[in-house]
């Protein structure tokens, strides 16, 4: 099934923060998602061009983010990255999104706004 969902309408209905800086989202068509606090399990299950859905917000996320080249990270339940990780993800191109809403009710959001895994 094809996801016609862009990353902004995805902002959008999700009331998402995006805490990086601005760029074209409408552009950014995400290709499934992952969903895990455990780094080794991101770099194993995660795709490139995928949403990473996380309550981490410590300074690896962004590396973890950029190996992978996921399409964005959101941050639940208002965990708050430091300057230096907005910083950094700013620098290594990595769109950092928050909510303060739970893991569990934004991955229900993002499945039924059709947002399932590519291949």
């Amino acid at each position: 099934m094809d996801n016609l969902m862009n990353l902004q309408q995805i902002i959008d209905q999700l009331n998402l923060n995006v805490l990086t800086d601005p760029r074209d989202f409408a552009l950014i068509q995400p290709d499934g998602g992952y969903s895990s606090d455990l780094l080794s399990c991101v770099m194993a299950g995660a795709k490139s061009n995928y949403l990473w859905i996380t309550l981490q917000a410590h300074l690896n996320i962004v590396a973890v983010a950029a190996l992978l080249d996921v399409a964005a990270i959101i941050i639940t339940e208002n965990a708050q990255p430091d300057f230096a990780t907005i910083s950094k993800a700013n620098e290594q191109g990595i769109i950092l999104l928050l909510t303060p809403k739970p893991t569990y009710e934004i991955n229900g959001k993002l499945w039924e706004m059709d947002i399932r895994n590519q291949g």
